[in-house]
């Protein structure tokens, strides 16, 4: 592949039902690319937490798959609230969602840790009151 494929998805913050349907479409897009099918679990993961945390922390926002010769790069966008501590946000277990979030078994506080589990790098941009962007990448 000598050119490089972008996907991008509205991610609705408002319906837990449409939830992982980006991910769901990334996944069927790598397998019919003929990726190896752990290179596209490590994606789907990291995708699905971040749609997931879009949802229940940022009402939605926006998400872009970058396919390249060498890598897949997903980036996340979303204008919530902003993450106040990174560091305290990346220990497993730890979540803000809300009792009736995780009374639909959500927001267990695996996300980001699954997300940095799954990719090869991760950074993450904050900023309180602004938004969040995380970029990811999965190496080929």
């Amino acid at each position: 592949m000598d050119e490089q494929l972008i996907f991008r998805y509205e991610i609705d913050g408002s319906n837990f039902t449409s939830a992982g349907e980006a991910s769901v479409s990334v996944k069927k897009k790598l397998r019919q690319l003929g990726f190896a099918p752990e290179i596209i679990r490590r994606v789907s993961i990291a995708m699905y937490e971040g749609e997931i945390n879009m949802v229940i922390h940022a009402h939605g926002g926006k998400a872009e798959v970058v396919v390249k010769n060498d890598r897949i790069e997903i980036i996340l966008d979303d204008h919530g609230p902003g993450i106040p501590n990174i560091d305290l946000a990346m220990q497993e277990g730890f979540s803000t969602a809300p009792d009736n979030i995780r009374s639909l078994g959500f927001g267990a506080g695996m996300g980001l840790p699954n997300m940095k589990r799954y990719t090869d790098t991760m950074a993450i941009q904050t900023e309180l009151g602004v938004g969040t962007r995380i970029t990811m990448t999965v190496n080929i």
